[in-house]
């Protein structure tokens, strides 16, 4: 049986945004899918018996992307996304017993994070609001666009400065337009309706200069629109919001650095009428905000239920709401939860493994197998972990994969990957980039280095600087990387340590460029998506302002800092064949990023190769166009295999 091939792309799914009924006995949740022909995403949502004693039953048709599943509070309807009537995603509801859904918007921009009033009767959600100027379709004609506030772009999302995001609310028997409720130039999301329903609570930032500073706070504004009231006090920023029954609190996620990166998100409550903040999860000392986010915490009974990145796997935690204890395990294990939801006493939450796709579950009970067929038609590699201990004497988190069709006694070439972040995580969850590694003959090996979330926050903060703050990136991280690459090396007999590969995206192309440029142990690399020069990165990046959080000053107060852990300082040094990947729309890391090394190594004769992805952003190897995710992965193996193959 032959492992995952490029083209297997097409053929992923998984489960995501789970969603239980009101009485807890019905599951909905969304089905992914990828339509080869059309190159594009599909989405179906289907629901099935939160015990497991009937099949599930797709409840829409998928045949675009159908998302969102959200009950009415009576238990009898469905609303939900999708774009099956245009580019942009609108608002559909669909009663339980099935028929034809009722569409409730028409706008230009996609309807996203719904929720329903207490009563059933509105359904309030975001939408961006475009500036009059995109009515004009010519662009030699368009009026150019004009920007006062430094946030005006967003990786995968593009100019937001002339169409900013707002709540939005509809009456959910479309007999009425949707109303807008909040306007002006800010950014507001994650709208929660008070118990009462003469409320909506949001998140954003509407302070004068809310946009040259990282925080966010929890706002308050009536149901029928008006004047928004700032509930919160700034310090930190506010995510995921939920009233509690009696009204008197609000749960959320709360990150509370303020240009002092990275720090855990922490649950938190918040009192609706000061608005002051309680922690509840400081003795945890772990990240309770995942990357992408999953939901706000959820309040079941006295206790708020969220997730939490440790050593690899994302579990799930309860707190009791009051801070009467401390928080305890409620989903355990070797695996990534990837969504959950709560009500009338019963947990159900979908989660993937190394081995398999997402799946639905409800405690030990696993309630569907969409991703069986999949799994069942491949060999897919096991991930092993195993510790590494660095220069300093640390112990590093990391894991290995056998390429598939191993035979004992054989070496095989090795790729040491490298995740983005840094303040993220590698771990127990099926990612396609590792299996098709694998099933190409490549022993897969990666890690959780210094800088990582998953750990304790002192682990994250390691990399900070350079400065008083810490030795800053390219220093711990790059020991814990080489360390690691070290101690598969000598422990594992199948890894041909002469011929070893690294490969990384983002922040992971950043330590590629770094190790290259500061070791010829590797015979190959690839950078993906990578900052290389922060000095450059600082304005072209739709964040760069905000490595100040890192290095402790503006790239004008200080520039020597930037440019002391750029790669691309230490380009002459490069002496490993390099690709260079990049996408032309990336606004995290912008394609300036890939050129600026490019040009560097090229003058100075270096074997390297320069790879650009058009129409794509940063996301490119997570959500990217379908055909372009498997012709990279037949770029990239092309480059290892000409290098570590022969």
């Amino acid at each position: 049986m032959n492992g995952m091939v490029p083209e297997d792309v097409f053929e992923l799914t998984g489960v995501a945004d789970p969603r239980l009924s009101p009485d807890g006995k019905t599951v909905a949740y969304v089905v992914a899918a990828v339509d080869a022909k059309a190159n594009d995403y599909r989405g179906a949502i289907w629901l099935a018996p939160a015990d497991g004693a009937a099949e599930p039953r797709r409840f829409t048709s998928g045949a675009k992307h159908d998302a969102g599943p959200r009950w009415s509070p009576d238990g009898a309807q469905l609303a939900f996304t999708s774009n099956r009537e245009g580019k942009a995603a609108q608002l559909y509801v669909m009663p339980l017993a099935g028929g034809e859904p009722r569409k409730l918007t028409s706008l230009k921009e996609d309807v996203t994070q719904l929720a329903w009033s207490p009563d059933g009767a509105t359904i309030a959600f975001v939408a961006r609001v475009p500036d009059a100027a995109y009515d004009e379709e010519d662009e030699k004609r368009r009026q150019p666009r004009r920007f006062t506030r430094l946030q005006y772009k967003l990786d995968s999302v593009g100019w937001t400065g002339d169409r900013r995001q707002h709540l939005f609310a509809v009456g959910a028997d479309g007999a009425a337009a949707p109303v807008q409720l909040t306007d002006g130039d800010y950014e507001d999301s994650a709208p929660a309706w008070s118990p009462d329903g003469a409320t909506l609570a949001f998140v954003s930032g509407r302070e004068p200069d809310w946009d040259i500073e990282p925080v966010s706070d929890v706002y308050l504004v009536a149901a029928e629109g008006g004047e928004p009231r700032r509930l919160t006090h700034g310090g930190g920023s506010i995510d995921g919001i939920a009233w509690s029954a009696d009204g008197a609190r609000l749960a959320a996620q709360r990150y509370p650095g303020v240009f002092d990166d990275p720090k855990h998100t922490q649950i938190a409550i918040v009192d609706a009428q000061t608005g002051d903040v309680g922690l509840l999860t400081t003795a945890l000392d772990r990240n309770c905000g995942t990357y992408p986010q999953l939901r706000e915490p959820l309040w079941d009974g006295g206790d708020l239920v969220f997730a939490v990145e440790d050593h690899g796997n994302t579990h799930l935690y309860r707190v009791a709401a009051d801070g009467s204890g401390a928080p305890r395990l409620a989903v355990g294990g070797e695996l990534t939860v990837t969504g959950f939801d709560a009500a009338a006493g019963r947990l159900v939450y979908s989660a993937d493994e190394p081995m398999r796709l997402s799946e639905l579950f409800a405690a030990e009970r696993r309630l569907t197998h969409v991703g069986d067929a999949f799994a069942a038609g491949r060999e897919l590699a096991a991930a092993e972990r195993f510790t590494a201990t660095s220069a300093d004497g640390s112990a590093v988190d990391a894991w290995i994969m056998k390429p598939v069709g191993y035979e004992p006694g054989q070496t095989y070439p090795t790729l040491l990957n490298i995740h983005g972040g840094p303040y993220g995580q590698y771990g127990n969850a099926f990612f396609d980039e590792f299996q098709v590694y694998c099933a190409a003959g490549y022993v897969v090996v990666f890690s959780n280095p210094r800088g990582s979330s998953g750990s304790g926050e002192a682990w994250a903060r390691a990399i900070r600087g350079p400065g008083a703050a810490g030795p800053g990136w390219g220093s711990v991280d790059f020991d814990d990387c080489m360390a690691v690459i070290e101690e598969a090396v000598r422990r594992y007999e199948f890894v041909d340590g002469e011929r070893l590969g690294v490969i990384g995206g983002s922040y992971g192309g950043y330590m590629t460029s770094w190790i290259v440029s500061h070791s010829d142990r590797f015979k190959a690399a690839v950078s993906e998506r990578a900052v290389n020069q922060l000095v450059s990165e600082w304005g072209s990046s739709d964040i760069g302002w905000d490595f100040k959080g890192y290095l402790g000053t503006f790239v004008y107060e200080d520039v020597e800092p930037y440019l002391s852990i750029s790669p691309a300082t230490y380009a002459e040094r490069i002496h490993t064949p390099l690709l260079i990947l990049h996408s032309e729309k990336d606004l995290r890391c912008a394609v300036e990023q890939a050129e600026h090394l490019f040009v560097t190594l090229r003058l100075l004769k270096r074997t390297v190769e320069l790879v650009r992805f058009p129409e794509e952003s940063h996301e490119l190897t997570r959500s990217g166009s379908p055909a372009h995710r498997v012709q990279r992965f037949h770029i990239v193996l092309d480059w290892f295999d000409r290098y570590l193959k022969g």
